[in-house]
């Protein structure tokens, strides 16, 4: 049981820890970041739940509309909520990269929960390729999301808002792709590598931004 668990949460780990020592500027607060991996570990209820009441219940009968749409709607939206709702106007969201490390520490809470329950199920066999995809592909999905949150907060343009739209939006399109791809049986695996080499590049492109960002917004508090 310890090896498993083990196995469930260190994927999870390693990829906060790994977007966390990027910012080099500035140490958010680790009691803020772990309850908001806290929130991300607690939506997993909720989402499960409702996820299997559409199922059952056969109110989305569509495959692709339910397995699809409706799971990265539902997922992405839960996510999202918890970081607007308590963390946006939260005091120590203070620069643009903050964004980055509570999109990543949310979407880790749910991925690590989800990851622990499915490795019991299925086995520590599939542990390699849950890090491999599902659990890196939230944390990016995250880093995207709280890309858009820092840039909504911190920018002084007319545009504020068209970025918290994008906050949900640019992670709900990645998801939709990412899950899009998974329905295809036979072949998913030759278009996920591809997505998945890009969804890394576009989300590293994003911490590069933030953490540019996050300079600009230090020179203009004078704070270097």
């Amino acid at each position: 049981m310890f090896i498993l668990l083990s196995a469930a949460i260190a994927p999870g780990c390693a990829l906060f820890s790994y977007f966390y020592l990027r910012n080099q500027m500035a140490t958010e607060p680790r009691k803020t970041l772990f309850r908001t991996f806290i929130f991300g570990l607690l939506i997993t209820f909720p989402i499960m739940f409702i996820q299997y009441v559409v199922q059952e219940e056969g109110i989305i009968a569509n495959p692709f509309l339910r397995n699809v749409i409706f799971t990265g709607a539902l997922e992405e939206f839960f996510k999202w909520f918890i970081i607007y709702a308590f963390i946006f106007r939260h005091v120590e969201f203070d620069d643009p990269y903050d964004g980055i490390l509570y999109g990543a520490a949310a979407s880790l809470g749910f991925a690590t929960l989800e990851n622990i329950l499915y490795l019991l199920t299925f086995g520590i066999d599939t542990a390699f390729m849950r890090a491999l995809l599902p659990v890196s592909s939230h944390a990016l999905f995250g880093v995207v999301m709280g890309y858009y949150f820092g840039r909504s907060k911190f920018t002084k343009t007319k545009y504020s808002k068209e970025f918290l739209a994008l906050s949900l939006i640019a992670p709900f399109i990645l998801h939709v792709i990412y899950n899009s791809i998974l329905m295809f049986e036979d072949y998913w695996l030759y278009l996920m590598a591809p997505f998945m080499l890009f969804l890394w590049w576009f989300a590293l492109k994003k911490v590069k931004l933030a953490h540019e960002h996050l300079i600009k917004h230090l020179v203009e508090q004078n704070k270097i």
